[in-house]
């Protein structure tokens, strides 16, 4: 059912990408002949490019946002910003490669057209495809090859600012060094059950001392004293009124969710070509190879391939065969949308059918709650109304459906109408006279409120939290008990002590990293085990109760392990890369500041008003 809720309150990227969304919105031009929005250097910023800029901007993040965004948003986001500084960085390269004569000719560019997707056609590049396509972008042949030129010219440009980075071995040597050496331990837990006499309690004077000590741990924080008025679809859901006809009339748009056929747990090995997989399948019936083991011959896990469950339509030309397997076998190949591919079947899923009887009383809530939250969006103009006539918030309660209460507010509190967060928000920003507005709830709901008074913290007087203070104080006192006593037991153990004679139960951790993790030991414990030298036995703080370690060796990596210098290789590589990209960026912005910016604000101003 549809939301019918009310408003209240009054570069060139990749090639390819970009023709997909040429035709997007704001790509009209402006009246008369303006066709640029500047220069830099000696070259032209124009009108298309920045609207194309600005309109990738706007979808990526309409995409991560899941939703349209409106211009206004975009703004407010800096996205305006944001492409027009990203036009000008790639305007200021392209001027840098024609002054150092940087250029490409038509065979380079040629190439590049015919690797763009959006112009193939079933014999690869196709140039009807591609002047449609131009047509539809409003840009001719040449003014789209010229950009491709400047593109693979600025890729030049950079390469060649990059080129000759030397890879960081030494960096890398030491990084991996660091990160792979190990260290073998031997530890045990101490508990208070190792005290050989009980912690005396604590005297009037320890109390006052500890309660002295640690005034924030009995301090109340600042609670704000809110009147609110509240309405939720949950408190009014009982009073709408849902038809046998609308459920089932629901029922019948959501019949797929009731009544579903049977599926099965697919996985899908997809080949480049026909003859690759068969080839594959006369392996796997031969007995030469494994399913798993074809998987990984393409460099691919099990979940790289996993379809899930899915239909017998789903599987398109493979449906009949997958459906007629047996569990765990192999059909195929098939075509299926990335090329011919093997299915393996792993799992039937039966047929589920829920009857309009078993569903009813689902469908009715939630017809319900959808006319309970419509019942309070038809309302709200009248609260809103009520409370710009002046009505308190005893008034609302009176007047409307809505529910009158009171809270002594904090940051802890979570119950009730401070389980939403938008009440928390607001609680915390609300100020004593202000307008009282009405807000949403998550669910549905609204809610309003207004500012009492505000108890700042206070430190709780000692008799109130005398227990309080007890138990703390003897958990202190117990855990400074456990500590000492370790240390004693520390004291006689050496390097070749057995635990065991000690009463103690060890642990034995070898091959231990600066990232493993070992359950059962604090934060900190490996950075304090890697400062330990060889016999070495210290005790360290577990919070509640102690650990002996004592370190038993250390192992220097091995630098030959194909499992190290594949590490050490990615470090190098990560390394390297970061270095080119700081020297790019360096030498992107020295070109910046160096070259000519003529920009129109007038003119940009008007391109930003076409997206309006």
């Amino acid at each position: 059912m549809a939301d019918k809720k009310k408003p209240r309150y009054g570069a060139w990227i990749i090639v390819g990408v970009i023709l997909l969304g040429l035709a997007g919105f704001g790509t009209g031009g402006l009246s008369g002949n303006i066709r640029n929005i500047g220069t830099v250097g000696d070259k032209e910023v124009s009108v298309a490019s920045y609207q194309r800029a600005l309109n990738e901007q706007i979808r990526a993040l309409s995409a991560q946002f899941g939703q349209q965004i409106t211009f206004q948003q975009a703004q407010q986001f800096g996205l305006d910003q944001r492409a027009l500084s990203q036009l000008v960085l790639l305007r200021t390269l392209d001027n840098e490669a024609a002054a150092l004569g940087v250029s490409v000719g038509d065979e380079r560019v040629f190439a590049r057209l015919q690797a763009i997707p959006s112009f193939q056609g079933a014999g690869g590049f196709n140039r009807e495809t591609y002047r449609l396509a131009l047509q539809q972008s409003g840009q001719t042949a040449a003014e789209f090859e010229a950009g491709i030129r400047e593109e693979v010219a600025r890729s030049l440009l950079q390469a060649a600012v990059v080129s000759g980075i030397p890879t960081p071995d030494p960096y890398a040597d030491a990084l991996v060094q660091y990160l792979s050496e190990t260290r073998s331990i031997t530890w045990a837990a101490v508990g208070s059950d190792a005290l050989t006499a009980p912690v005396p309690g604590a005297t009037p004077e320890a109390q006052q001392a500890y309660y002295d000590a640690n005034p924030e741990a009995f301090t109340l924080p600042e609670a704000r004293d809110i009147t609110y008025v509240w309405l939720t679809p949950s408190m009014i859901l009982d009073d709408m009124t849902v038809t046998d006809a609308a459920v089932e009339q629901l029922y019948t748009q959501r019949l797929s969710d009731f009544v579903q056929p049977e599926r099965r747990l697919v996985e899908r090995l997809v080949y480049l070509d026909q003859a690759r997989a068969e080839d594959a399948r006369a392996r796997l019936d031969a007995g030469e190879v494994t399913f798993e083991e074809l998987v990984a011959e393409r460099g691919l896990a099990l979940t790289d391939i996993d379809l899930g469950d899915v239909s017998r339509e789903d599987l398109r030309a493979a449906g009949d065969a997958v459906f007629a397997a047996e569990t765990g076998e192999v059909v195929g190949p098939f075509n299926s949308t990335l090329g011919p591919a093997l299915f393996r079947m792993n799992a039937v899923l039966a047929a589920q059918e829920t009857p309009l009887e078993e569903a009813a009383p689902e469908l009715r809530e939630e017809l319900a709650a959808e006319a309970a939250r419509e019942f309070i969006n038809d309302n709200t103009d009248q609260i809103i109304d009520l409370l710009a006539g002046g009505a308190t918030m005893a008034d609302l309660a009176e007047r409307t459906d809505m529910q009158l209460g009171t809270i002594s507010w904090t940051p802890d509190n979570s119950e009730g109408i401070a389980s939403y967060d938008a009440f928390r928000r607001e609680a915390a920003l609300v100020q004593e006279g202000q307008f009282a507005e009405i807000f949403d709830l998550s669910d549905g709901g609204i809610f309003a409120l207004t500012l009492n008074g505000i108890t700042p913290p206070q430190l709780q007087p000692l008799e109130d939290v005398r227990e309080q203070v007890i138990a703390a104080w003897m958990a202190q006192a117990e855990q400074e008990a456990v500590i000492a006593r370790a240390e004693e037991i520390a004291a006689d153990i050496l390097p070749l002590t057995g635990f065991e004679t000690l009463g103690l139960v060890p642990v034995v951790e070898e091959g231990m990293t600066r990232r493993s993790f070992i359950e059962g030991t604090p934060p900190g414990f490996n950075a304090q085990i890697f400062e330990m030298s060889i016999g070495e036995v210290r005790v360290i703080d577990a919070l509640e109760g102690a650990l002996i370690v004592r370190l038993d060796d250390i192992a220097q990596p091995d630098l030959a392990d194909p499992t190290v210098v594949a590490q050490r290789d990615a470090v190098a590589d990560t390394a390297a890369s970061g270095i080119a990209q700081d020297l790019f960026d360096a030498y992107a912005t020295t070109l910046q500041q160096q070259t000519e910016q003529n920009l129109n604000q007038a003119t940009i101003n008007a391109v930003n008003a076409q997206f309006q």
